[in-house]
């Protein structure tokens, strides 16, 4: 079976559709599938909700796709970094849900391993809380929280082999393996295809059972979220 496609519109051709619930990995605008990104806002597609830890940052990663109007709703844990997501949010334009962080990542997991809800700590007696079951397990409250499966995943990798073995480049690692798993279909950017069996087999972050269809990005921006700079001593 041949899971390298020759673009990233390709990749996404016969898959996205509007009203679709999609997972897009990354943190911050660490470890996002940018060319995937650039093709799901040129498909047109609209009335998605997204999954992803946040939405970019303003012209830039899912900041794209706010500003045409594509995103419906947000799943996620942070949305600091984006004035527009703020203005739409603020007027009653864009529908949020806000996910602890760590429990936005254990409902992907959840998701990609078959475990359709799951109990914890974290939100009990707030907001997160409201309209949710909760159950005592030994003298504690735990709050019950759905597994999330989106019908798509957007993912970046490093390096994929034919097969879609991937391995993830540190920090980028982040979201996107819980993401791979948790998508019905799931395609991934990577920066190098390599043919299968290149790869020990102790080195690959995600198997390829979970991968369906692979796009080579051999230059993305990584655009840097924030910048501090100071003097060198002595200048």
């Amino acid at each position: 079976m041949n899971k390298l496609f020759p673009s990233a519109a390709e990749a996404l051709r016969g898959v996205v559709a509007d009203d679709q619930l999609l997972a897009v990995g990354g943190f911050g605008l660490c470890g996002i599938p940018e060319a995937l990104i650039d093709a799901l806002r040129d498909s047109g597609v609209k009335n998605l909700t997204v999954i992803s830890n946040n939405a970019g940052v303003d012209g830039f990663g899912l900041g794209k796709l706010l500003e045409t109007r594509q995103i419906k709703k947000m799943i996620s844990s942070y949305v600091g970094e984006n004035k527009e997501f703020e203005r739409q949010y603020l007027a009653g334009e864009l529908e949020l849900e806000f996910t602890p962080q760590g429990t936005l990542a254990e409902k992907l997991r959840a998701g990609g391993a078959g475990i359709p809800a799951f109990f914890t700590k974290t939100g009990v007696g707030t907001l997160v809380a409201e309209g949710k079951e909760t159950r005592e397990f030994d003298g504690e409250v735990y709050v019950m929280e759905r597994a999330l499966v989106p019908e798509v995943a957007l993912v970046k990798a490093w390096k994929a082999d034919k097969s879609g073995n991937l391995i993830f480049r540190r920090t980028a690692r982040n979201f996107n393996p819980a993401a791979a798993m948790a998508g019905k279909v799931t395609i991934v950017e990577v920066e190098e295809v390599v043919e299968t069996g290149s790869f020990d087999p102790d080195a690959v972050h995600l198997p390829g059972i979970y991968v369906h269809r692979i796009v080579l990005n051999t230059t993305p921006e990584k655009r840097i979220e924030k910048r501090t700079l100071r003097e060198t001593a002595g200048a």
